[in-house]
């Protein structure tokens, strides 16, 4: 009796384990965190210019503590895409996860400058630390780096 008890517990355990499982699948497209879309803008060239990625590698610590350039505050989620609007939402840069593994995401990166033209591509990137040497010290640094690129 007591060996069923302890079976039936366990299946029950196994179960909501599964259960969790395909819940965290099931919300697997979200970054842990959040990126600013202008990011993405500096990988993809202009549109007038023919050579993208223009940047391959970009500091996260450095996105972090820059507040002015990429302020946490103009990040808005309209559905599955993260969005900054422009100057009187004539505009805007977007990107939605398409993938997500490990540290490895695949994204869809869309820009508008307030008329009919929304460029859009497909960006690959792997979260990873390096070393640089700053001021002469050495320190560890998180960055994006670009693993593909592909124009849509």
């Amino acid at each position: 009796m007591k060996s069923a008890l302890v079976c039936a517990v366990a299946v029950a355990v196994v179960g909501i384990s599964s259960l969790w499982a395909e819940d965290a699948k099931k919300a697997e497209p979200a970054l842990a965190f959040t990126i600013h879309p202008q990011v993405f803008s500096l990988i993809q060239g202009w549109e007038s210019d023919t050579e993208s990625p223009v940047v391959t590698e970009i500091n996260l610590d450095a996105l972090a503590k820059n507040g002015n350039q990429f302020s946490k505050d103009e990040i808005r989620q309209e559905g599955e895409w993260t969005v900054v609007r422009e100057a009187e939402a004539k505009g805007f840069k977007r990107y939605r996860v398409l993938e997500q593994n490990a540290g490895h995401f695949k994204v869809e990166y869309q820009e508008n400058g307030g008329g009919t033209l929304t460029t859009s591509a497909v960006i690959e990137f792997t979260l990873a630390t390096r070393e640089l040497k700053r001021n002469g010290k050495s320190a560890n640094i998180r960055v994006i780096r670009v693993d593909e690129f592909t124009s849509k």
